[in-house]
C-alpha cells in the first residue's frame, strides 16, 4: 500500500479505520451469540451485494436451517458457526470429535438449495470467549483495512474469523481475491488465510454490475 507523505492523509485513514472497526464490531454485537450459527461475519448491504435479491434470501434461509440441523445432529457437543454465501455453505468452529465434525457437514448437505460445503471445523475443545472476542475484532481490522485500500468494493466480501483463522468469501475477479488475501495477510493477529471465494471474470463482474 503506498502511503502519503502527509499527516492529514495518515489521520483520515486512521479515522476510516476506526469507524470501520467501530460499526463492525458494533454490527456483532447487536447480534445474540448462538451455540450453533452466528458466525464473525462482516455484513453485507443489499443494495450493493453482488448476489441477486433473491439468493441472499436464500442464504439466509440455509443459515437458519443449518443452525437448526446441526443443533439437531450434535447438540451442544459442538460450537458451530454456518456462514452461506451463493449457497456455498462455510462450516467453522469446534467439535468434539471426528464423528461430530462429519455429522455437522451431513446435516448441512442434505438441506436444500445448498450447493457445496467447506468444512473447516476443528477438532479440538470450544473457543472461549475471549478468543471469540478477539476473532470479532480481527474480522473488523481485515474490513477496515479493505477500505484503507480503496481499490476493493468491501461490501463485496464476507470476512468470517476462527480462533485467528481468516476465511474470505464473495463473488469476485481473481485480481480482487489475490489483492484481498494479500491485504487480510498483513493485518496484526491473523495467522492464515483461506479463500473461500466465487472467481468471476471481469466480464461477469461487469454484466453482473450493469443488471443491478
Amino acid at each position: 500500500m503506498t502511503r502519503k507523505n502527509s499527516i492529514g492523509c495518515i489521520g483520515a485513514r486512521t479515522t476510516r479505520s476506526a469507524l470501520a472497526l467501530t460499526l463492525v464490531v458494533a454490527q456483532l454485537a447487536g447480534c445474540a451469540p448462538l451455540l450453533v450459527g452466528g458466525a464473525m461475519v462482516g455484513g453485507t448491504m443489499v443494495a450493493i451485494d453482488r448476489r441477486t435479491t433473491g439468493t441472499q434470501v436464500e442464504d439466509q434461509s440455509i443459515e437458519v436451517k443449518a443452525a437448526n440441523r446441526v443443533k439437531e445432529a450434535v447438540g451442544d457437543r459442538a460450537h458451530v458457526n454456518i456462514t452461506s454465501y451463493n449457497r456455498t455453505v462455510l462450516l467453522t468452529g469446534e467439535a468434539i470429535n471426528d464423528a461430530d465434525k462429519a455429522a455437522v457437514e451431513q446435516a448441512v448437505q442434505r438441506i436444500e438449495n445448498v450447493r457445496s460445503t467447506v468444512n473447516e471445523v476443528a477438532v479440538t475443545i470450544p473457543s472461549a470467549m475471549s478468543t471469540r472476542s478477539n476473532d470479532a475484532l480481527l474480522t473488523g481490522k481485515v474490513k477496515a483495512t479493505f477500505i484503507d485500500a480503496k481499490d476493493l468494493q468491501v461490501n463485496a466480501f464476507k470476512v468470517v474469523t476462527e480462533r485467528g483463522n481468516v476465511y474470505l468469501m464473495g463473488r469476485v475477479t481473481e485480481r480482487e481475491a489475490t489483492r484481498a488475501t494479500d491485504l487480510a495477510r498483513t493485518v496484526s493477529g491473523v495467522q492464515k488465510v483461506v479463500r473461500v471465494f466465487d472467481i468471476v471474470t471481469e466480464q461477469e463482474l461487469a454484466d453482473n454490475t450493469s443488471k443491478k
